[in-house]
């Protein structure tokens, strides 16, 4: 069995769940999770979740994360990628590189986003795709706010194909941003239809494409019994937290699910939670649930067997 974090590059044409689906069949266990999904055409940076480092799902989603995606100026479709059916179309000529600069130095920072109905956000219970199979694109969408941490240009990739303009951006962001919208978004500042035409993910918190392995890799990887060596311990995940090492009896009383007075640790910030480990591994995170509480509560815990 397996425990810990996977760094796979995902290829295109399959989706993150085949992935996990041939990952399980490789690694012969059911217990794998993964760390946000990418849609099939788009490839890069998965990171698998082995055994109990399943628990960290939910921060592995909010590493920061990082694209290359490739925008064509002169199409828009319903998906806002190539996946979907052109619903706006025109030739395109002089585009001024200057100007999308300028565009791209604007949206850094915290932007407002509408998700495209292709999406799998929910609204009224039911996940946005699915309203649009069934035709019904007159549902009311959201905007949310998302962290754009840096976008730029990438010098050179400019060309043009059939009277359509491409260029690719490097964009870094927070969770929950749809990198499709951003590149309509700067179509529509164009006054031009836009849409994405590739993406990739380059990196998921610290992990580049440079780091993972793909499918094929891991499975000579496991016949030659060498697997650990690419697995990352589940605290990677948490890297955002603060770590505070406890002793034996206190580490017993996490594992209890022993809530804690403020003023027990008052060196220690816990409003946005604190990684209480032992021997160096991570076995809770303690929040508090309001400003003014005294008390620590608990918001994950890390089965250990402590003797």
């Amino acid at each position: 069995m397996f425990e810990g974090i996977l760094p796979i590059y995902k290829e295109r044409g399959i989706t993150s769940h085949d992935v996990v689906f041939k990952a399980r069949k490789i690694l012969q266990m059911k217990k794998i999770g993964h760390s946000g999904t990418l849609d099939p055409e788009v490839d890069g940076v998965l990171l698998l979740l082995l055994g109990g480092a399943t628990k960290v799902s939910d921060y592995a989603m909010d590493l920061g994360k990082s694209y290359r995606a490739e925008v064509c100026l002169g199409l828009k479709t319903t998906t806002e990628d190539l996946t979907g059916e052109v619903i706006e179309e025109c030739n395109v000529s002089d585009i001024n590189i200057n100007e999308i600069k300028e565009i791209l130095s604007s949206m850094i920072g915290e932007i407002e986003q509408t998700p495209p109905i292709y999406s799998a956000i929910k609204v009224n219970g039911r996940k946005l795709y699915e309203y649009a199979r069934r035709g019904q694109f007159d549902v009311e969408i959201p905007t949310r706010k998302v962290n754009i941490y840096d976008i730029s240009f990438i010098e050179n990739s400019e060309y043009y194909k059939d009277d359509k303009f491409y260029f690719s951006i490097d964009i870094s962001c927070g969770k929950g941003t749809y990198v499709r919208t951003i590149a309509t978004s700067i179509g529509e500042k164009l006054n031009l239809p836009s849409t994405m035409s590739k993406l990739t993910r380059t990196r998921s918190g610290e992990i580049t494409l440079e780091k993972c392995l793909k499918l094929s890799e891991v499975e000579q990887k496991v016949q030659e019994g060498n697997l650990e060596q690419s697995l990352l311990r589940k605290e990677y995940a948490l890297e955002e937290f603060q770590f505070v090492e406890i002793p034996k009896f206190r580490a017993k009383q996490v594992m209890n699910g022993l809530r804690f007075r403020r003023n027990q640790f008052p060196d220690y910030d816990f409003t946005d939670g604190i990684v209480f480990t032992y021997e160096n591994e991570a076995i809770a995170i303690y929040h508090l649930k309001d400003k003014e509480d005294e008390l620590l509560s608990v918001k994950t815990t890390f089965p250990k067997i402590i003797e």
